[in-house]
């Protein structure tokens, strides 16, 4: 598992438990340094009692502004994703393994660089908390940080994208992420994982569809 973090969100939680009370606590925390060059804390949103939650990597420039996880580009891809797969993104709860946006300016811009394993343990008291209280029969991995994260870090996209895996008593599946389709070089590559993706999460709505948990 590698080193313990000195510091955590775990030393910023709030003494209430509830999704109101955690969203509030995580926009003052710095549990690593990530919250220093970023703009807010992201926290998850959506219906708080969803049966599927999905877990990206981390917010990006646009989430960082905003204040929200997947929008812009990655959130288009995701909603086409979601709409050809019959799920609704009203009825989805969204949010990311890491919370603040880590990035490297270069000119007028801010390029995403991948947390580190320190970081993402330092953050993932932020997840737990939202897995235990919105309590969903599937969690989508979007990526592959998001699937090692949770998955372990022997997880590799290109073995076992789309297979069911066992995780905290719940279905879990991990795919590709919206924003990799579209940093994709070659419009082959990103017509392929497009329809992957939706071909995914196809099998979550039938999953849920037919009322069964456990991989």
């Amino acid at each position: 598992m590698g080193p313990a973090p000195s510091r955590s969100a775990l030393d910023f939680f709030p003494a209430s438990r509830d999704l109101v009370s955690l969203r509030s606590a995580a926009a003052g925390c710095e549990g690593c340094d990530l919250y220093l060059a970023a703009t807010r804390t992201v926290f998850g949103e959506g219906d708080p009692g969803a049966a599927v939650m999905l877990v990206g990597e981390q917010p990006g420039d646009e989430e960082d502004v905003e204040g929200r996880p997947f929008v812009g580009p990655a959130s288009r891809e995701l909603d086409e994703a979601l709409q050809r797969a019959g799920l609704d993104r009203s009825s989805v709860w969204v949010t990311n393994v890491v919370k603040h946006f880590k990035n490297v300016p270069r000119g007028a811009r801010r390029m995403h660089v991948k947390p580190s394993m320190l970081e993402v343990r330092a953050c993932r008291p932020w997840l737990d908390a939202e897995i235990e209280l919105v309590e969903p029969d599937v969690v989508v991995l979007l990526g592959a940080t998001a699937a090692q994260a949770v998955l372990g870090r022997s997880f590799r996209m290109t073995r076992s994208r789309g297979e069911w895996a066992a995780f905290d008593g719940r279905r879990a599946l991990a795919t590709w992420h919206p924003s990799a389709i579209l940093r994709a070089p070659e419009r082959e590559d990103r017509h392929r994982m497009r329809a992957e993706l939706a071909e995914d999460l196809s099998k979550v709505a039938a999953a849920l569809a037919g009322g069964t948990r456990g991989p």
